[in-house]
């Protein structure tokens, strides 16, 4: 049976050319690149042209990229680094602001930091999934230090006002963090036409490989580590370098600012062409999120008397993977922060699954899932003891 994968947005298959640039600094060049010796500087020289690649293709300076074990250590490294330089000295009498539909990264760390004595304003989202702009804009305090508001949706998708936010946060002299996880590779992400002060970024969705990442910090934002060791990464991120990793992240951020002219374009005809195909052939389907600013190859979608677990496991024995909600909370029996946030119906919200699309799915096997997915939903509705009624 062929296996088809759409769960891009949870993780991707590393790139073959990915693959061949870390080979060598597993066994050849394997040296720590804090040593003085031959073998240490062929790992700092690799260290040096990562930073260089994965700065290109944001636009930022290379001392402006600090590399992390991936996103959530990015995001918790923008806010608690922000709060502990603010605060040194002054007490915990620091504002948050993010959004209820923000990453477990970012809404845990909040949740932590309440817990210690910190103030957070969660602001809604409309229906699509977009801020509220004028919740956003009152919530601001005089002690507000940082903003944290994600570039897309990891479940819905959709894609927030970065730039408008961002005039905002200037105007008011306040930091501004993004978790560009999802957007990075997809759509054009460069740091000055955005205007964030940091930006986080994470090596596994770009097929690069799992464990790294990196945290953009804009020059003259002060940040202090919240884990202590020795100076590496500008004494923000200590620990010995992942030189395969890094040397891999480079690699693949350089391959998606080259693909980013066609590899969104073809995801995007992909994931027109199987929105079309459901709603053509399903009824009491939704799609969650927005239907223009959202990521081109996101599609969330909700079926009324379809249980989203079910739906998954049977398309999982056609051989069809996608999730019910993203990959970090698919464990969690609790129904989806993101959906209830934006209001889905209780009679869709257990039926939801999301359909991630990479570079490499074709429309033929967009026909087969939209096909798979109807009698799927079919077969779940005739068991279905409601929709018998």
């Amino acid at each position: 049976m062929k296996r088809i994968y759409m769960d891009h947005s949870a993780t991707t298959p590393v790139d073959p050319l990915v693959v061949d640039s870390m080979l060598p600094y597993f066994t050849e060049k394997f040296g720590n690149a804090s040593s003085l010796h031959s073998f240490g500087q062929e790992a700092s020289e690799a260290l040096s042209t990562a930073r260089q690649q994965l700065a290109e293709s944001i636009g930022a300076k290379t001392d402006e990229i600090i590399f992390t074990s991936g996103g959530t250590e990015s995001d918790n490294l923008a806010i608690r680094g922000v709060l502990e330089k603010k605060n040194s000295g002054k007490g915990k009498d620091q504002h948050i602001i993010t959004s209820l539909i923000e990453h477990p990264a970012v809404l845990s760390t909040c949740s932590f930091l309440e817990s210690i004595g910190y103030d957070v304003t969660y602001v809604p989202v409309d229906s699509e999934g977009i801020l509220d702009m004028d919740e956003f804009e009152n919530s601001i305090q005089d002690n507000t230090s940082i903003i944290s508001i994600m570039h897309a949706n990891n479940e819905i998708g959709t894609i927030q006002p970065i730039r408008e936010i961002s005039k905002i946060a200037k105007e008011n002299d306040i930091y501004l963090h993004t978790d560009a996880v999802q957007t990075f590779g997809k759509i054009p992400v460069n740091v000055d036409d955005l205007g964030v002060d940091m930006l986080a970024i994470s090596s596994h969705k770009i097929h690069g490989p799992k464990g790294a990442g990196a945290l953009y910090v804009r020059e003259g934002t002060d940040l202090e580590p919240f884990i202590f060791g020795g100076g590496h990464e500008q004494g923000l991120r200590p620990g010995t370098e992942n030189i395969p990793g890094i040397v891999g992240l480079g690699k693949a951020a350089s391959l998606a600012k080259e693909r980013l002219g066609n590899d969104p374009e073809h995801m995007l005809k992909l994931r027109d062409s199987l929105i079309s195909k459901i709603f053509d052939s399903i009824e009491d389907v939704q799609l969650n999120g927005h239907s223009e600013k959202r990521l081109p190859n996101n599609v969330n979608l909700s079926f009324k008397y379809a249980e989203g677990e079910s739906l998954q496991m049977l398309l999982d024995v056609k051989g069809i993977a996608v999730s019910t909600a993203s990959a970090c909370s698919s464990k969690s029996k609790k129904e989806s922060h993101v959906l209830t946030s934006i209001g889905v119906d209780t009679d869709y919200i257990h039926g939801t699954i999301r359909i991630s699309l990479g570079k490499d799915n074709t429309m033929e096997e967009i026909d087969y899932v939209a096909q798979s997915l109807k009698e799927s939903v079919d077969k779940l509705r005739e068991m279905s003891a409601i929709s018998k009624c």
